[in-house]
Parts: C-alpha cells; structure tokens; sequence
C-alpha cells in the first residue's frame, strides 16, 4: 500500500513539473520569431517536460494497477504494553529527564540508573512508567 501511494504521488509530481516545463517553453518559443531562437525553448523545456508527463503516466498507470494487499489486524493494546517485570521503583539515568521502569530496554542493564526517588520526571514514552 505505501509503495503505490510513492508510485502515485511521484507520478503527480512528475507529470505536474512536466506541464510546468511544456508551458514555459511555449512561452518562450512564442516569443521568438526565427526557428533558429526557438530550438534552445524546444530542447531545455518542451522536450524533457513532454518527458516528465509521460513519466509521471506511467507511474500513476502503475500505481493504479498495482494488486491492493488485505491489511493485517492491528495487534492488540494489551500486547504492546508489557507488565512491569517487578514492583520496584521507577528509575533514571543521570542528567536524564525521563522515568523508566526497571524493564525498559532504555536503562536495562545500565549501572549508572538509579531511583528515580521525588524527581520531577516525564515518562517514557517506550515503557510507560505510570499508568495513563
């Protein structure tokens, strides 16, 4: 699913830069009399922003005709939010702003945490250290 949004938002974005290039180098193109002033319009603008349209075509073709897979179901609330691994006190390492619990992958293992104790502390936003 994201790859086909990418796929259909580059190819909008494609085929808009190329109308942008066409106008401009029709614009200039028009303003020259001799076919020999015309060439440098055609070669810079009109021609890689013809390009661009067709490009940002296929990209919006594929997009479209790209298989849709069924989402997965989102896993539950209670399996993202583990149960502390103990009743301990939360933690903190030093010079830190936040509150940990003993578990959290953030300070697991790190003999520098100490309690956190009656330190004014945001919770983590990984563990959740005090319930909502």
């Amino acid at each position: 699913m994201p790859t086909s949004r990418i796929l259909l938002w580059g190819g909008v974005a494609a085929a808009a830069g190329g109308a942008v290039l066409c106008v401009l180098g029709w614009y200039g193109i028009s303003g020259e009399r001799f076919a020999e002033r015309q060439l440098p319009y055609l070669a810079s603008c009109t021609v890689p922003g013809a390009a661009l349209v067709v490009a940002g075509a296929v990209l919006v073709a594929a997009a479209l005709l790209m298989p849709v897979r069924p989402q997965e179901p989102a896993p539950s609330e209670a399996a993202e939010t583990p149960p502390p691994s103990s009743d301990e006190p939360p933690l903190r390492v030093p010079g830190g702003t936040l509150a940990h619990r003993p578990d959290c992958p953030l300070v697991a293992g790190k003999p520098e945490a100490t309690e956190a104790g009656a330190a004014e502390l945001d919770p983590c936003p990984v563990c959740e250290p005090w319930p909502p």
